[in-house]
């Protein structure tokens, strides 16, 4: 069974909850999908393309912290889970993830740690470091680990320090860190900041996405540019904690599904075990899904 570990869908604007991230919305009408891409819109897409199951995660189009289109999605379609976007330093963020977790298939929660605080999810700048602020925010981590969520971070491969502090803090809880941490095919693996993953592979509880191929690399499908990096990765972690993502529709202005999908087809080294590992097996053991 093949389960895309991450993909957005998104309802259009209403009064209650308009379109506020002008950045994205510029982004958005370069996709080549409809610019209102429902989760009815992202099933059909999977299903043309063989996939049986996809993790919707947040598309902050709304405010960042709206997630009533991801709940709506995870509570309604037996296909499709959810990642909420929450912000941990709200005074009620602990209360907002409780009730989001008490909703069958909602997951976990993602951090946007690679953004601005002020400018969150429209634009990115690994300079900032307030993840290590958010560490403190102790209430919310506890009730991350009492509520079993799974905590999905993006961050650049040079914030990967940052990351480990709150692997280190929180050992309890599950994690998984998206798209090669930002890092290109000319990052080495085994030297500098991305080498740091090999600290975070030391903790069973840590998760890494090949998500969101088509814009890390520099070549056309299979962009084999960045198959060395995957099969670090394999390296580190080993097959159970590496896991595939096509990050669709968000690649689609330089790759449609089925380039996402089956690039992974075209890494050399992987045995037919191993993808069915990266394509479904690990996110599930991983996150503990039935």
């Amino acid at each position: 069974m093949v389960l895309d570990s991450h993909t957005h869908a998104w309802a259009a604007p209403s009064a209650e909850h308009p379109w506020t991230n002008g950045p994205l919305l510029d982004v958005v009408d370069t996709f080549d999908v409809h610019t209102v891409y429902t989760a009815e819109r992202l099933v059909a897409d999977m299903d043309e393309h063989g996939v049986d199951e996809a993790v919707v995660v947040g598309y902050p189009i709304c405010d960042w912290t709206d997630n009533h289109y991801t709940v709506e999605v995870a509570r309604e379609h037996d296909r499709l889970y959810g990642i909420v976007m929450l912000d941990q330093f709200a005074d009620d963020a602990a209360t907002q993830l409780r009730e989001s977790m008490a909703i069958d298939g909602v997951l976990g929660v993602r951090l946007g740690a690679a953004c601005p605080y002020d400018e969150m999810w429209e634009r990115f700048d690994p300079s900032v470091d307030w993840l290590r602020d958010a560490i403190d925010e102790t209430e919310f981590w506890e009730t991350a680990v009492e509520t079993d969520a799974a905590v999905q971070i993006l961050c650049d491969h040079t914030q990967l320090d940052q990351a480990l502090e709150l692997v280190e803090t929180y050992p309890e809880l599950t994690y998984l860190f998206d798209h090669f941490a930002h890092a290109g095919p000319e990052t080495p693996t085994d030297e500098g900041s991305f080498a740091q993953f090999a600290d975070l592979a030391e903790y069973d509880n840590v998760a890494v996405k090949v998500s969101e191929l088509p814009h890390m690399s520099e070549e056309p499908f299979p962009y084999a540019d960045m198959h060395d990096h995957v099969r670090w990765f394999l390296d580190q972690f080993g097959r159970e904690r590496v896991i595939w993502g096509s990050d669709y529709p968000n690649v689609s202005d330089v790759a449609g599904y089925a380039a996402a999908r089956h690039w992974l087809d075209h890494v050399d080294g992987l045995s037919d075990a191993d993808r069915e590992w990266l394509t479904g097996r690990a996110f599930r053991e991983h996150v503990g899904i039935e």
